[in-house]
């Protein structure tokens, strides 16, 4: 897992981080987006909650929606989510994934994942082995034809690759 960058200060600080002179509003709806906005509404202090140095006092899925909010803010054409989900119960990435199918529409997603449930949906995906890449494909082609692809599939889903 990649480590996930939480500075001291503010929740609010933290997010307005990716876009310096960002709104109130802007850092909500990044939080919101996240699946962070919930959490943070139920904190005494909102926004202004206090985090310690490298989000300590978070934890390791609410670092990587944080860190996910701070990067949705800069409205960038380009987001690279490099093993960004790992951390979250599947019910929240879910969530958190339909969001950013929606958000997101029309820009580049590269997501650097080995859950195939977080692959499983995307427009292609790479498959690699060694550091060597052996196939890409969407997954209803990648399960028939890619070993490696059909033996991970199988070993985090239980389920019949045939």
């Amino acid at each position: 897992m990649q480590k996930t960058a939480v500075y001291a200060g503010t929740i609010r600080e933290n997010v307005a981080m990716g876009k310096p002179g960002a709104t109130e509003e802007e850092v909500w709806r990044a939080l919101d987006i996240a699946q962070m906005k919930e959490y943070v509404e139920s904190l005494p202090d909102g926004l202004d909650h206090k985090l310690e140095l490298s989000g300590t006092n978070l934890s390791g899925g609410q670092r990587q929606r944080l860190a996910i909010a701070r990067a949705l803010i800069q409205d960038a054409p380009i987001y690279v989510f490099d093993d960004s989900f790992s951390a979250l119960d599947f019910l929240t990435e879910s969530r958190l994934r339909a969001r950013l199918g929606e958000e997101l529409k029309g820009r580049t997603q590269i997501v650097v994942t080995q859950r195939v449930t977080t692959a499983k949906n995307s427009d292609c995906i790479f498959v690699m082995d060694r550091g060597c890449l052996v196939d890409w494909g969407r997954h209803e082609e990648l399960l028939p034809r890619c070993q490696v692809y059909r033996e991970i599939y199988v070993s985090q889903t239980g389920g019949d690759a045939a």
